[in-house]
């Protein structure tokens, strides 16, 4: 496999890394780590449940077709 090396884009100086910015990474790492340490999570989770049957319904059939997509759970996630 070649290697890459890190690439600018014109006009910006940050460096793209195949498919993303390893410091935009870092950030979105440190804010979803500190979210959840939080102790906000749950309260979150509560706000973000479905407001209806209907609504609930329809987040069920989306992510049927998600899953229907993929090549299936990754043995290591643990829910």
């Amino acid at each position: 496999m070649k290697a890459t090396t890190p690439k600018t884009v014109a006009g910006n100086s940050s460096k793209i890394q195949g498919e993303g910015d390893y410091e935009a990474a870092r950030r979105y790492d440190k804010s979803a780590q500190d979210f959840a340490e939080s102790g906000k999570v749950a309260e979150a989770a509560r706000k973000a449940k479905p407001l209806d049957p209907k609504e609930a319904e329809d987040l069920k059939q989306a992510e049927a077709i998600g899953k229907s997509r993929s090549k299936g759970e990754d043995p290591g996630d643990a829910r």
